[in-house]
């Protein structure tokens, strides 16, 4: 056998230990998070009706709040690869400090924004006069958590820039366990009520945060990274994660404007579509787990000037998000008889969902595609284009989703428009993935 028949052979095997390595643990850390609301509603649900719906709006909005700075953990992963591939430790967990000292300023704004206006903001959500109470109290002791949350968010940036997905799966399982007993305590042990659970869970992310930031510190220290804040440090990190704020807020407009038109729809689509949606998220953890690796691999082979092998490693990636969205489609067609009575017994939802799942499976092998190339541009830093590529799906979408109850189409058809919109997403990410001009190489870009 040729030694040239042997490289790529060995190449592959190699990208696929490093994915594997990172993806898996990622995987785990992310279904974790979900779990955490999960624990809470099982909790509260036993409390009453009101004290449920007012945390289902509470939640919802924390949620929001949250999710819309998750480009703190993709951004630091990205910068933080880069001054790993180039070798320069210091500056990588520098360049992480920086992030972490963004997040706390940005957790001081929310909380600063949410406490006085959290009546408000529940109002908007149209909760009724018996559960309006709860939710105010839930939010607003919840929001005292939010920095925490955005710290996590930023470490967690780090390790996975330090190809490090391990840390942050043990400390989702170990922030699971703790919000759990804690919610038990407080609510049934204190009768704190709806409170103890808020308490509980800012409790838990308080740990977490303090977890994540040991370990920071002691890299820091090991390294001889400065932990004080620098001013021009945490405008670069907001800096490079405003594109990706852009892109969030354009894909949470997708989500948002899919379900006003499920809502058109009737009350069975809706119910349907909640349901879909419930399966889509988690499909997207599955495959958001190799785009994460994507982001860590890739940042730091640009970061050691190895362009040729962050395209070959990209390559690899590209074929394990085809074959993952393969198996996920399979696995959608298979289960789905059995997944949708898990929600509802109402024949008319279980028909509307069943139809509406055969579009959510064909779309997999698209949706394995974008998730890679998604992770692979954000792991590049080319944040820029990902903002501008996700406003035009935005802008392509929104007309085709609208038109959807116009033209009599059902739920099959929104979720119809909703595969459009990934392979519009598709469409740009491969266009710039062939360009080539994503792959800049440098500790910086």
């Amino acid at each position: 056998m040729t030694q040239a028949s042997v490289t790529p052979r060995a190449a592959r095997r190699r990208h696929d230990r490093e994915i594997v390595a990172l993806a898996v643990p990622a995987f785990g850390a992310l279904v974790a998070e979900p779990l955490f609301l999960m624990a809470d509603s099982a909790i509260v649900g036993h409390l009453g009706t009101a004290q449920l719906a007012g945390l289902a709006i509470a939640s919802a909005l924390l949620t929001t709040a949250v999710s819309v700075f998750v480009f703190l953990a993709y951004a630091t992963t990205a910068a933080v690869a880069r001054r790993v591939g180039s070798g320069d430790l210091r500056a990588a967990i520098q360049q992480g400090m920086d992030g972490v000292w963004l997040a706390l300023l940005l957790g001081a704004a929310v909380i600063a924004v949410v406490l006085p206006t959290a009546p408000g903001l529940i109002d908007l959500f149209g909760a009724s006069d018996t559960a309006a109470p709860y939710a105010v109290t839930y939010l607003r002791i919840s929001a005292l958590g939010i920095p925490a949350m955005l710290v996590v968010l930023a470490a967690t940036g780090i390790l996975r820039g330090l190809q490090n997905t391990k840390t942050p799966l043990y400390v989702a399982i170990a922030g699971f366990v703790a919000n759990a007993v804690l919610n038990v305590g407080l609510v049934y042990g204190a009768d704190l009520g709806i409170a103890g659970s808020a308490w509980g869970t800012v409790i838990a992310q308080l740990g977490m945060a303090a977890v994540y930031l040991t370990v920071v510190v002691r890299g820091a220290r090991r390294h001889g990274a400065s932990l004080r804040p620098d001013a021009a440090g945490i405008r670069a990190c907001a800096q490079a994660g405003a594109p990706l704020l852009v892109r969030t807020l354009s894909l949470r407009a997708i989500l948002m404007i899919a379900t006003a038109v499920a809502a058109r729809l009737g009350d069975a689509d809706v119910a349907a579509h909640q349901i879909i949606l419930s399966l889509w998220s988690l499909l997207a953890f599955a495959l958001d787990a190799i785009a994460i690796a994507g982001q860590a691999i890739i940042g730091r082979y640009l970061g050691a000037d190895d362009a040729d092998g962050a395209r070959d490693v990209c390559r690899r990636m590209v074929q394990w998000g085809i074959a993952a969205g393969v198996a996920l489609a399979v696995l959608v067609l298979a289960a789905r008889p059995v997944y949708v009575p898990l929600f509802t017994s109402d024949r008319t939802v279980q028909d509307a969902a069943l139809i509406a799942l055969i579009v959510v499976a064909v779309a997999q092998p698209v949706c394995g595609i974008v998730y890679v190339l998604d992770g692979v541009l954000m792991g590049a830093g080319d944040g820029p284009y990902l903002a501008w590529a996700m406003l035009a799906t935005l802008a392509i979408f929104t007309p085709v989703a609208l038109l959807v109850p116009t033209l009599g189409g059902g739920l099959a058809a929104l979720w119809g428009a909703m595969t459009l919109m990934m392979a519009v997403r598709m469409v740009t990410l491969w266009t710039r993935y062939r360009s080539g001009r994503w792959a800049v190489t440098g500790a910086t870009r």
